[in-house]
């Protein structure tokens, strides 16, 4: 299938697939929409409800579509402004070419040259092994597919971010967000860009009580779930 990186409304890179018309990011802005969905609504909102001195001195998240690994840096950066240890787990089916990882221009965007070094690295780094890429941060990619997740109660937050349910339908099913929630410890959030009223449903459907939130620049609505006791 055809991929091209392109640039987005904030000046952002994304890659596109013409043949499905779809990003990774969105197309009104790739670090807005990470920002705003992954970060806001998922890591500081858990940050700022569960207190760390309950036991959550080391947050761990999963994301669902690692991709580019935007929301994998943005979450490093946050790690060091927040002093908070993440374990970060990042599954990806179909890994990003280190070539279009050239292209991107993240580190730019977000004024930070100087990380532009950790960003790469994120993608050399080997799968299925844990890396420590900074002191409060460390990850480990997983190429396996989403339905493939057996989990338990092993996460905090889960990043889901994976194609829309238009072209691809079977990842925003009751059985993946049963699979989602399985994986969630207790008072654990999963944040989406999606809106969609039969993702809301799904999710309901397994156990989750669902939010409809404010969306990112040229989203009306997103969605978080919680998993409740």
């Amino acid at each position: 299938m055809k991929r091209e990186v392109v640039i987005t409304a904030d000046g952002s890179s994304t890659i596109h697939l013409p043949d499905w018309d779809e990003q990774y990011h969105s197309k009104h802005g790739a670090i807005q929409e990470a920002y705003h969905v992954f970060i806001k609504h998922g890591l500081h909102h858990f940050y700022n409800t569960v207190p760390i001195s309950s036991g959550h001195k080391h947050i761990s998240i999963l994301e669902i579509g690692f991709g580019t690994g935007l929301n994998a840096f943005i979450t490093l950066i946050e790690s060091e402004k927040l002093d908070v240890s993440i374990n970060y787990f990042g599954v990806e089916g179909y890994p990003v070419s280190m070539g279009e990882i050239d292209q991107l221009n993240y580190p730019s965007e977000l004024n930070i040259e100087n990380k532009k070094g950790i960003f790469k690295e994120l993608h050399k780094i080997s799968w299925e092994e844990t890396h420590k890429l900074s002191r409060n941060f460390s990850i480990e990619k997983q190429n396996r597919f989403f339905s493939e997740i057996k989990e338990k109660e092993a996460y905090n937050i889960i990043y889901f971010d994976a194609f829309g349910a238009r072209v691809q339908p079977e990842l925003w099913t009751e059985s993946i967000f049963s699979k989602m929630y399985d994986a969630l410890q207790i008072e654990g959030v999963l944040v989406t860009y999606s809106a969609k009223g039969s993702v809301r449903r799904a999710m309901e459907a397994v156990g989750f009580k669902v939010e409809r939130l404010p969306g990112p620049p040229g989203k009306r609505e997103m969605l978080r779930a919680t998993k409740k006791a």
